[in-house]
């Protein structure tokens, strides 16, 4: 997406702060860590979030072929790691023992869980594209005793999946159609948000969620007037790719 400077006028609507009562600041949320710092759903990156004041950092997670749950997005390592393998394809030990660029390795949602844990405030939100992972995703959750650390967020499939193994863990509803879902999925998943991405988010839409006792996070915002706007439609939570200007701009600093 190209990135158009902006005409003078709105400029400087994008440099205001955000008005005093504006209401509550937004959860802000890193899009796979710090990924224009480090590489996307790893350790150093879930870190640099953390230290640019991440309220939340959102991984994806998929199974190993012995079904261990790592961070990646991808079913393939080809284009965040170079190796033209599908995950499923390795075994957890065979992973664990390839070392890529500068010594990194995919890490494991364990170890993610960990490095949240060493944050008292952070959480983490735990997206899955699939059911597949659900199972030894909570599984991984629930050994560190996380559930008060986390959130899931996915497609109705993959979180009706979740809350049949976790009736009260917080679920975000990724929702990619105008609207709200029907009664029947809502009363089923009982999530805690809805999930559109910004483009379908404006105050209308916050308003009708919480008539039906939903907030609205939104994915994935990267310009600093999006942020503002999604802000001022009184969304209760904005994921981003560049978690420090999220956090600035939701503080309301110029």
């Amino acid at each position: 997406m190209s990135r158009a400077v902006p005409s003078t006028p709105q400029a400087a609507v994008d440099a205001a702060p955000v008005p005093a009562g504006a209401g509550p600041r937004p959860l802000a949320v890193a899009h796979r860590g710090d990924p224009y710092r480090f590489r996307e759903n790893t350790l150093p990156s879930v870190a640099a979030a953390l230290a640019a004041g991440a309220d939340a950092v959102e991984v994806d997670v998929r199974l190993t072929r012995d079904g261990v749950p790592m961070l990646l997005h991808d079913s393939t390592l080809k284009r965040l790691w170079g190796l033209d393998r599908p995950l499923h394809a390795l075994t957890a030990e065979k992973l664990a023992a390839q070392r890529f660029e500068g010594g990194e390795r995919v890490p494991t949602l364990a170890e993610a869980l960990q490095l949240v844990a060493e944050h008292p405030s952070a959480r983490l939100m735990i997206d899955l594209d699939d059911p597949a992972p659900a199972a030894a995703a909570w599984q991984a959750v629930s050994e560190r005793r996380a559930a008060d650390r986390v959130l899931f967020c996915g497609p109705a499939t993959a979180l009706l999946a979740v809350r049949a193994l976790a009736p009260e863990v917080p679920l975000a509803l990724t929702w990619e159609r105008p609207g709200l879902p029907v009664a029947a999925l809502l009363a089923d998943l009982r999530p805690r948000y809805l999930n559109p991405p910004f483009g379908l988010v404006d105050q209308a839409l916050v308003d009708r969620a919480a008539q039906a006792g939903l907030a609205v996070s939104t994915w994935t915002v990267d310009r600093r007037r999006t942020m503002r706007r999604m802000r001022a439609a009184g969304v209760a939570s904005v994921t981003s790719n560049r978690i420090g200007l999220l956090r600035s701009v939701l503080d309301g600093r110029p």
